[in-house]
């Protein structure tokens, strides 16, 4: 259910404004965010606070079973909508607004696009403890393992590598943003599929790129075919496979194209040992692990799934976000979506 409208309201406002059109929002419909009408065309809103590379491929599939489930036209509307995905929003002839009233509207005999209205960037999206490398860390294991809720703060600290005061820092403002909820002494995590989306983008766009290593190339043209036989496990330290091939182990429906590998061991050896190409268009990229293994990812040498899902939803690929609605569905069936 919707729960803040202002910005659809403030979208729709501007879109009348600039491209003078008769428009109205019901933001009061428990089954959808909001519906808007566009010169007698009712919409069905998905709303977003920001839409960027981090979560374009949740906000696709979530536009997609959205078709499924009503016969009006959808139109996205968001705060914020980086200028690449507006583009590549048109081009895959998905409708969306912004709040500053850039738009592309494409539905019967209406044809509107508004571009170049300036888009205010939401600034502090990230900017809290919670959703920083350490928060981001503490929260990816509350996701995984919710019965860590009721530790205390120092062995949730031992777990995770994360400094204690921090620790409480990370739960105070996860209880502030509405996340995390005392009841009975004890701690249940709320809103769980914001708090998810939101680690998404965090994760993608903070601590990925700090655990980036180097991007490289296969040696040969049909080690692309043959990745599984590479042997991850004959190089020094735990070394594990991310990402599409992670999801293509994980649900035997995807051919890899970029392949991850995590390492808790020494990148450069890593990459040594399997004559890896140092390559900046490389499709294949080296990353350090964060986290402590459970033992059942551990037995498929692979990253957990939350992982898997954040970095084969980002990229919007079609094949990868049908991979990834599997993964939701089968593998993280304790975060209602």
């Amino acid at each position: 259910m919707y729960k803040n409208s202002d910005f659809i309201y403030d979208a729709i406002f501007q879109l009348h404004q600039i491209a003078d059109v008769v428009a109205d929002v019901d933001s009061n419909r428990k089954e959808y965010d909001a519906i808007a009408t566009i010169n007698d065309i009712q919409f069905v809103v998905l709303s977003k606070p920001e839409i960027r590379t981090s979560n374009k491929g949740l906000v696709f599939g979530e536009i997609d079973d959205l078709k499924k489930k009503t016969k009006k036209p959808v139109v996205a509307i968001a705060k914020f909508i980086a200028a690449d995905i507006a583009k590549e929003l048109k081009e895959k002839g998905i409708n969306y607004i912004d709040r500053a009233g850039n738009a592309y509207i494409k539905q019967g005999k209406l044809l509107l696009f508004v571009t170049g209205q300036k888009a205010e960037k939401p600034a502090n999206f990230n900017q809290s403890r919670a959703f920083q490398e350490s928060g981001i860390k503490l929260v990816f294991q509350l996701l995984t393992q919710p019965e860590d809720l009721q530790l205390s703060y120092r062995n949730l600290a031992g777990k995770t590598g994360i400094a204690l005061g921090s620790v409480s820092i990370i739960m105070k403002e996860l209880e502030y943003l509405k996340y995390l909820v005392k009841a009975k002494n004890k701690r249940y995590l709320k809103n769980k599929e914001q708090l998810l989306e939101r680690w998404i983008i965090a994760f993608n766009d903070v601590l990925r790129p700090r655990i980036f290593k180097k991007r490289f190339r296969f040696p040969g043209k049909n080690n692309y075919s043959q990745w599984k036989s590479i042997g991850l496990d004959k190089v020094q330290g735990r070394n594990i496979w991310g990402g599409e091939p992670a999801a293509a182990i994980l649900t035997n429906k995807l051919q890899p194209e970029i392949f991850s590998i995590y390492t808790n061991g020494i990148w450069q050896q890593l990459a040594s040992s399997l004559k890896l190409i140092p390559d900046n268009d490389g499709d294949v990229e080296i990353l350090s692990m964060f986290w402590k293994e459970d033992e059942e990812t551990e037995k498929l040498n692979i990253v957990p799934p939350l992982i898997i899902l954040a970095e084969i939803m980002s990229s919007g690929k079609e094949r990868n976000i049908e991979t990834a609605k599997l993964i939701i569905e089968n593998e993280l069936q304790h975060i209602k979506w």
